[in-house]
């Protein structure tokens, strides 16, 4: 036989693999991001999915959906906050590495954390300026600096020099694990052997190690690479591990490696048990009521736009949602009980990118939402504008033989157009209807409509038609 028989439940031998294949991939994510900040917003993310297990096993559905939404949000923010610590986690050369072998985390010091930001920020091209001081008081020689006495981490380093950032020109101040002060000014060199392509930020570092022993970190905006100064020399920092070397050679850091594989088996038989209980807590929440599963088709309501803002295009009008939840609610479940909206309050002019997330649909509790198709939505915005354009005949066929068009006039002379600024961008010249040549034999005047896109108004002329005063005259041809 192939099933097993345990507490009144069917477990195929299936199930079993399923489990601890689970079980296997959630040790591994352990072992991968153990004391990264990743780690920790994950073991928040399990506390919020055990919560709201409990929430809707006593029937508390209402609770259950909010904290099934909160749960949704925080897993995209892991995404988008720490892709960069996911992404140096998982770029390894060793394939084995992430699946087998146990890396060992020191706890992470402020110098690397230091040397890593600093390096990400010169892969990026953004400019900063760090100082760690050393055994001399640089009070006198920095100054305009604003207290900000914060721990040291990655995120907040590229947040002060995030270029929006008000502070992010002048130097952060480092003292022990906390950065004591953003925005300083710091004393320029005036020496005339630096480089012509040195920035501010370079002369600024080299002329503060003139006057003090302190070590000052330089992330290039144009060059992309990251230099030190120290005791008036400059000089280029290749790799992050050179750099934490020289940070704690001027700190006095001396390492310390961790041991106790007793204490890592433990933990490693710790951790594989609580992966199993936890995985097989997850399969029995599925197996003990299957949920109904739909496909819904709801249409697409856009909302917050600005009042000088319009829709021009979108690439779909409806979404089909993917549903699971209790067969008698979703039996009764219509569009109208369905609501897809997209916020265009945060759009810009021309062509948007707007994903569907859970914050964009609502559902009944006790419905809940699988997938999306499409899962993104792309959307033109623009504003209405008004242009003065030049206005000029579209003739066509063949003129009479022995006449000749010498002038041709408008009134009014231009077309004041109104409509979204992306067409009216494209527009230098306006065109009238085709006017047949054949049937001009003399001087004339018409009225005339102009050749233009539906959405696009004309507000001068004669309901929209303009007066056309042409001369003809006959041609010497001898």
């Amino acid at each position: 036989m192939t099933d097993i028989m345990d507490y009144g439940f069917v477990y195929r031998w299936q199930d079993i693999l399923d489990i601890l294949i689970m079980s296997y991939v959630l040790l591994r994510l352990y072992f991968l991001f153990k004391g990264t900040n990743v780690f920790r917003v994950l073991m928040g993310i399990a506390i919020l999915w055990i919560f709201q297990t409990i929430a809707l096993y006593v029937g508390l559905i209402v609770t259950s959906w909010a904290v099934q939404g909160f749960t949704a949000v925080a897993a995209i923010i892991i995404i988008v906050i720490f892709r960069n610590e996911i992404r140096a986690v998982l770029q390894t050369k060793k394939f084995r590495s992430l699946l087998w072998e146990i890396r060992h985390y020191d706890i992470e010091t402020p110098v690397d954390i230091i040397s890593e930001a600093i390096f990400e920020m010169a892969k990026k091209g953004t400019g900063a300026i760090i100082v760690i001081p050393g055994k001399e008081d640089i009070n006198d020689s920095v100054h305009s600096g604003i207290n900000w006495d914060g721990s040291i981490s990655k995120e907040m380093i590229l947040s002060i020099f995030w270029h929006e950032n008000p502070v992010h020109d002048g130097a952060a101040i480092i003292q022990g694990s906390r950065i004591m002060q953003v925005g300083a000014v710091l004393p320029l060199s005036h020496r005339k052997d630096l480089p012509s392509y040195y920035g501010m930020r370079h002369r600024a570092a080299v002329g503060l190690s003139e006057t003090t022993d302190a070590l000052i970190i330089v992330s290039s905006e144009e060059r992309k690479n990251v230099v030190m100064a120290k005791s008036g020399d400059i000089f280029i920092v290749h790799s992050q591990d050179e750099l934490s070397g020289r940070i704690k050679k001027h700190l006095g850091i001396v390492d310390e490696k961790r041991s106790g594989h007793r204490k890592e088996k433990i933990e490693l038989v710790t951790v594989a048990l609580i992966s199993i209980v936890l995985v097989t807590g997850i399969w029995l929440s599925f197996t003990r009521g299957v949920d109904t599963i739909i496909t819904l088709e709801a249409p697409v309501e856009y909302t917050g736009g600005r009042q000088d803002m319009i829709l021009l295009d979108t690439s779909a009008r409806t979404v089909s949602l993917n549903l699971n939840g209790s067969g008698t609610l979703l039996k009764n479940l219509s569009p109208g009980n369905v609501k897809v909206t997209i916020d265009l309050s945060d759009g810009e002019i021309g062509k948007n990118l707007f994903y569907l997330t859970n914050d964009n649909i609502t559902l009944p509790p006790g419905v809940f939402l699988r997938n999306t198709s499409p899962s993104s939505i792309n959307i033109v915005l623009d504003r209405y504008s008004k242009k003065n354009v030049p206005i000029q005949a579209d003739w066509k066929g063949k003129k009479i033989e022995g006449l000749q068009i010498t002038s041709v006039s408008f009134k009014p002379a231009v077309a004041v157009l109104n409509g979204p600024s992306l067409l009216l961008n494209d527009i230098s010249t306006v065109y009238t209807d085709k006017v047949p040549l054949e049937n001009i034999t003399e001087s004339g005047i018409m009225l005339i409509n102009l050749d233009l896109d539906d959405k696009i108004k004309i507000e001068n002329g004669t309901n929209g038609k303009f007066t056309m005063e042409y001369e003809v005259q006959k041609s010497n041809n001898n």
